[in-house]
């Protein structure tokens, strides 16, 4: 299963096109954290989105916000992201996203690995 860096450089962009393609698919968000140990914040809710902030001065963020609903909302920042890795399946469907930050790694997984062009059983051009 290849796996993809995600360049600093390129994260404002990449995070754009990600969630415009994602927006509204069901996902999974853990959080890895050694201090207080691995949680699921959110189980098959829809991706809303996930930006980057890159500051010049004091920490980058990438923020990342999952649920429709305002009862339903989870939002989590990854500060000081150092890594961002996108995982996909063979077929070059996107699977899993990590970013990893100074205090934890943020994991967002799909229910269903699919290409975008294929969502709903149609392909799309």
């Amino acid at each position: 299963m290849p796996t993809q860096e995600i360049l600093r450089s390129e994260w404002g962009t990449f995070f754009d096109s990600f969630s415009n393609r994602h927006r509204g698919w069901l996902v999974t968000l853990e959080i890895m954290n050694p201090e207080i140990g691995d949680q699921t914040v959110a189980r098959d809710m829809p991706l809303e989105g996930i930006t980057a902030e890159l500051n010049e001065q004091g920490a980058d963020e990438i923020e990342i916000v999952v649920g429709s609903q305002p009862d339903s909302h989870v939002s989590d920042t990854v500060v000081a992201p150092s890594n961002v890795w996108l995982k996909s399946t063979e077929e070059g469907a996107d699977e899993a996203l990590e970013i990893q930050g100074e205090t934890k790694t943020a994991l967002i997984r799909f229910r269903s690995a699919v290409r975008p062009e294929f969502v709903d059983g149609i392909l799309t051009r």
